[in-house]
């Protein structure tokens, strides 16, 4: 059975609004869910804010339908920018179990796609996306673990933004032919939500496969989490060890020896 996640309910102050998304989340039978706070930088020096534990929003979780278990809930940070020199992660960064950068600009999408260390990078749905997509940054991105986000709320909100959502992720899937997508709500109220299945059908119109469409909601939302994880426990270095082959030049001379050794037997 297939582990469904959505990966950003706007966070609001309104506490029992809150509860409420979370509740139908379950109910719909997602198992996890991440709280999602939005910072727009509009300057380099600028408040992250300190993200809302569990038990501060509920006493006891609510258990997922069709499971026994409660449904899980993580904290999540999505930074707004233009700048490059807006985003740098300090230490408030290691209170979000995920970070997500919304790239304002090419020049930053690339920045973001090849160098910056988040986990999901967030694509326009509410309107027209400002650049062509390119093979190279959405290739380097997919290789680097890194995640593109596709949220539904603004098509099922407003004509015009549903046809923005649509042609940017149909744009999207022309490069990266599926790979690395999470379709997510970006949810403000109960209303907006929709079931996992729902999405995973919502995902054949922004041109995803069946079964690209079913991963963007269940398995790459887990290694979004599992993408996450290394980054908070390892600052996001990975140490890749590569084993040296030898050139030919040292193959031969390794081989000579032998070579002569079994010339002076067999004399």
């Amino acid at each position: 059975m297939s582990v469904f996640m959505d990966l950003n309910i706007s966070y609001t102050t309104d506490r029992k609004r809150l509860q409420a998304m979370i509740e139908t989340a379950a109910h719909l039978g997602y198992s996890t869910v991440a709280i999602n706070y939005t910072v727009e930088f509009q300057q380099k020096k600028q408040e992250i804010p300190r993200p809302k534990s569990v038990t501060e929003l509920f006493e006891k979780l609510p258990i997922v339908q069709g499971k026994s278990s409660p449904i899980k809930v993580v904290n999540r940070l999505t930074v707004v920018t233009a700048d490059a020199a807006h985003f740098r992660p300090t230490a408030e960064y290691k209170s979000f179990d995920l970070v997500a950068v919304y790239p304002k600009t090419e020049k930053l999408f690339h920045t973001a796609c090849m160098t910056f260390d988040v986990d999901i990078i967030c694509i326009a749905t509410t309107e027209k996306q400002p650049f062509h997509f390119k093979r190279s940054p959405v290739n380097g991105a997919i290789e680097r673990g890194v995640f593109f986000e596709i949220c539904y709320t603004p098509a099922i909100r407003d004509s015009t933004m549903r046809k923005y959502t649509i042609a940017n992720a149909l744009c999207l899937m022309e490069i990266c032919k599926g790979k690395n997508v999470i379709l997510s709500s970006a949810a403000e109220k109960v209303l907006e939500l929709r079931g996992p299945y729902d999405i995973a059908n919502l995902g054949l119109v922004f041109g995803l496969s069946e079964g690209d469409a079913k991963a963007a909601v269940s398995t790459n939302c887990r290694s979004v989490l599992l993408h996450g994880e290394t980054r908070t426990t390892a600052f996001g270095i990975i140490h890749t060890v590569k084993k040296v082959q030898p050139t030919t030049k040292q193959t031969d001379e390794a081989e000579a020896p032998a070579s002569k050794k079994t010339k002076t037997e067999n004399i």
